[in-house]
């Protein structure tokens, strides 16, 4: 089923950092045995493939990519797989976000203010073209609302 793409009162961004029980450590390799056909052509996924992959979305198993021509669906960058599954999988699974690169945080931050959304790190991304957002970060428990916040938090809990 289709999430209808409207903000909700407890949409927010929770951050949690190093290995944890839950989470899907390799997303692409889950996505490509999960996806469904209509997260494909969903808006929101022709909006992210076209900005991650620079690549256009034919159907639900065609993408023309400008690199390598045509390709399917199970070709397409492992940050991608994990953006859409972040944004339509309802498992309730947390996805390593350390797969995506530094270009796909404005999609996490903006996915997360569709949804409630948990994420694993085992880096610390590069949220600073997002400028202010709100997260949890879990290891903590502190709230920021600023890249610079994000940054002091992060590196304090990766030196931990």
């Amino acid at each position: 089923m289709l999430r209808h793409w409207q903000k909700g009162s407890n949409d927010m961004l929770k951050i949690v950092f190093g290995e944890i029980g839950n989470a899907v450590f390799h997303p692409p390799t889950y996505f490509d045995n999960q996806y469904e056909d209509a997260w494909i052509t969903n808006p929101l996924t022709v909006e992210m493939i076209r900005d991650i992959d620079k690549s256009e979305v034919i159907s639900e198993h065609l993408i023309q990519s400008p690199v390598l021509g045509p390709i399917s669906t199970k070709e397409l960058s492992g940050g991608v797989k994990t953006l859409i599954l972040m944004a339509f999988d309802e498992s309730g699974k947390i996805f390593n976000a350390s797969l995506c690169g530094d270009n796909c945080a404005k999609w996490i931050v903006d996915i997360a203010k569709r949804k409630e959304l948990t994420i694993n790190l085992h880096h610390v991304m590069d949220f600073s073209a997002v400028g202010a957002f709100d997260a949890l970060m879990l290891n903590s428990e502190q709230m920021i609302h600023h890249y610079n916040e994000y940054l002091d938090e992060a590196i304090g809990i990766k030196e931990r």
